[in-house]
């Protein structure tokens, strides 16, 4: 009775234990806004970066589901397919199950083992010489309890260190689930751009080479020269030589998304053109201090800071007596229909008690060890969120500033196109030479070309704000 009450008082006071420091959050630098944003999303002077006056409204546009942002019916589908296909996001599932099975090894070593088994044995030695012959037998059942009580925690804060990995796996699959969906929205814009350029580039050499017709007939009339022809064909030329290398880009960029998506290499669905996705003129940012809760990969390595943490308390535990208990309890006899009758039991209860004297400095470079990672950690974290805050500032500003160059871009198409007409006309009634069609023709080709590449930049640095802002992994 006496060794049971004291059982229990020791397996109490262990439960109140724990050496090493517990987790606190380190303490980081968060503006007030973000550098290029006010309170609905545009850019503001650089006179006023950091002004309180102007911060930002609670919403964010990583708040809305990614379905809300990319409004492309077939965008959608093909990134529904890459979330339940994508390797990456299967094998970060599988993380998360090594880690969770990770934590059960680990809880484990805060209880007691209980093992049972048996023996039977069955031993005949011959007659010599020297001895007559002997039988023996030997049954015993039994069963065996053995525990390293966690007097100062060590295997909690291990179990709190694995937990804490597990936390971490869980995050990385959803910071893959952010950039799965960032990866494939950009990835289809970029094969729409493709397309939006090889349909100019086609429409363009239909049009010149009706031009060189003309132009053809014109010199076998008298009123053209041979000059006229080459300049003609070298319009060709330059919108034929445009469509092998987009078609190899089209095709390069539907190997990337099948791959994206799972799959072998092979054609993608087409939606709407790149011209019609709908996007916003101006996208809220929200506070950014909701950064820090928000961006998977900030919460990932917040969670491997406490696995560090926690892992200096292990190695701490080090340093104190280690307690253990064993008991051993059964049956034995030479009779196997005796085992469990008459005085057959045995049973046997002790502790013991292990104090390091001497290690050679093995601890305390253990301790020292984990409080290193732990730094590490730390400034890894706040080096993340500093990243983090940068590039939703860039991608602010990239998106604001890509905008105001596709409005540029397309007042340059239709001033060169209308150039481009115009000295068509002047050609035909003799009041310029070829030369002039050839360089309104070639700029107005190359200015539609761009405003395809500025379109394409718009829609990617909205990618980018929402891949910044920790959007997409809440589905």
């Amino acid at each position: 009775m006496k060794n049971a009450t004291f059982l229990v008082f020791l397996t109490l006071f262990t439960c109140s234990c724990a050496v090493g420091p517990n987790y606190k959050r380190p303490k980081v630098d968060v503006p007030v806004t973000y550098r290029g944003a006010t309170a609905d999303g545009a850019p503001e002077a650089s006179q006023s970066d950091g002004n309180p006056a102007q911060a930002a409204s609670g919403q964010s546009l990583a708040d809305q589901k990614w379905w809300d942002v990319f409004q492309d019916p077939t965008l959608q589908e093909l990134i529904r397919t890459a979330l339940k296909e994508n390797y990456d996001v299967r094998i970060a599932a599988a993380r998360i199950m090594e880690a969770r099975a990770q934590l059960g090894i680990t809880r484990a070593d805060q209880l007691p083992s209980v093992n049972a088994g048996g023996a039977a044995t069955n031993d005949r030695v011959p007659k010599t010489k020297f001895a007559p012959e002997t039988e023996t037998s030997f049954n015993a059942v039994g069963a065996s309890l053995g525990w390293d009580l966690d007097f100062w925690g060590k295997y909690r804060r291990a179990t709190e260190a694995a937990r804490a990995n597990l936390l971490a796996t869980e995050w990385a699959r959803r910071a893959v689930t952010n950039s799965l969906v960032s990866d494939v929205a950009a990835a289809y814009f970029q094969l729409r751009a493709y397309d939006l350029q090889l349909e100019t580039s086609q429409h363009t050499l239909a049009s010149r080479r009706e031009s060189l017709q003309l132009t053809r007939t014109l010199a076998d009339g008298g009123a053209g020269t041979m000059l006229d022809v080459r300049q003609a064909e070298q319009l060709v030329a330059t919108a034929a030589e445009s469509i092998p290398n987009l078609e190899r880009q089209i095709q390069q960029e539907e190997n990337f998304l099948s791959t994206l998506l799972g799959r072998n290499p092979g054609a993608i669905a087409r939606g709407m053109k790149l011209t019609e996705q709908p996007h916003a003129p101006q996208v809220p940012a929200g506070i950014p201090s909701t950064l820090l809760e928000r961006r998977p990969d900030i919460r990932a390595v917040e969670a491997e800071l406490m696995a560090a943490n926690a892992q200096i308390g292990v190695a701490r535990a080090a340093y104190f007596p280690q307690i253990s208990l064993t008991a051993n309890s059964g049956f034995i006899s030479s009779a196997l229909t005796n085992l469990f009758t008459g005085p057959a039991g045995f049973w046997n209860f002790g502790g013991g008690i292990t104090q390091p004297i001497f290690a050679g400095g093995r601890i305390k470079s253990g301790v020292r060890l984990t409080e290193a990672r732990k730094e590490e950690m730390a400034l890894t974290y706040q080096r993340t969120i500093q990243q983090a805050f940068r590039g939703v500032s860039d991608s602010l500003v990239e998106y604001q500033k890509d905008r105001e160059f596709r409005e540029r871009q397309q007042e340059l198409v239709v001033a060169a196109q209308d150039a481009a007409r115009l000295s068509q006309v002047r050609y035909k009634n003799g009041a310029t030479s070829y030369l002039e069609v050839l360089t309104n023709e070639t700029n107005s080709f190359n200015a539609e070309l761009g405003l395809a590449q500025a379109q394409l930049n718009e829609l990617l640095g909205l990618v980018e704000i929402y891949r910044n802002l920790g959007g997409g992994w809440q589905t």
